[in-house]
């Protein structure tokens, strides 16, 4: 059966925008979709990071290496908790060697011991000594104290609690104690006191 003319290209005018009209409807029908959802970029709340340990160490040592080859500092412990929330490692009845940029050999121990991540930063308490061997004309020198805070790259110990500093047979204490392993200058306050 044939349509009259008129009609037939009235549909045929339709049928071209069919698939124009679908495609707003399916467009408007996404629109409505995406504002129904909730917001996905909305405000996040801080990630939660543990406060308890997320791994241990038991009668440990961690060695650091130039590119040649040779060592140049090692860290030991009887046991170490690495707690993420301050990115630290701490250690129980801490030992370090290590070797400076001169090629002066420095040790320390201490009862408990604190390092950030990057070994920026190695926090010594408890009976800390550190101990620097005599280079050429430079004497040994040693540093005691309850608490010595030390930053192995700058080559820098300091403390804010009373020291004690052994240098050949100089001896000088002080309440509180900056030194540059580099310049080799102490910078000693409050009761200082030396002998010569």
């Amino acid at each position: 059966m044939k349509l009259p003319t008129p009609i037939a290209r009235g549909l045929d005018r339709l049928s071209l925008y069919t698939p124009v009209v679908v495609m707003g409807v399916l467009a408007m029908a996404s629109w409505w979709l995406v504002r129904s959802l909730p917001d996905m970029g909305g405000p996040q709340l801080p990630k939660l990071v543990r406060t308890d340990p997320d791994y241990s160490l038991r009668d440990f040592s961690v060695q650091a290496f130039r590119p040649d080859g040779t060592l140049y500092r090692e860290v030991l412990g009887t046991e170490g908790h690495h707690y993420p929330d301050k990115d630290e490692l701490h250690i129980e009845q801490v030992r370090f060697k290590g070797m400076s940029a001169n090629g002066a050999r420095l040790q320390a121990q201490a009862q408990k011991g604190m390092a950030s991540s990057d070994g920026e930063r190695v926090t010594l308490q408890g009976n800390a000594v550190a101990v620097r061997e005599a280079l050429g004309t430079s004497p040994a020198i040693s540093v005691q104290g309850q608490q010595l805070v030390a930053w192995p790259k700058k080559e820098e110990l300091k403390s804010t609690q009373p020291v004690r500093i052994e240098r050949a047979k100089d001896v000088f204490t002080g309440n509180t104690m900056d030194f540059n392993a580099k310049t080799g200058e102490y910078q000693l306050q409050g009761q200082v006191r030396a002998v010569l």
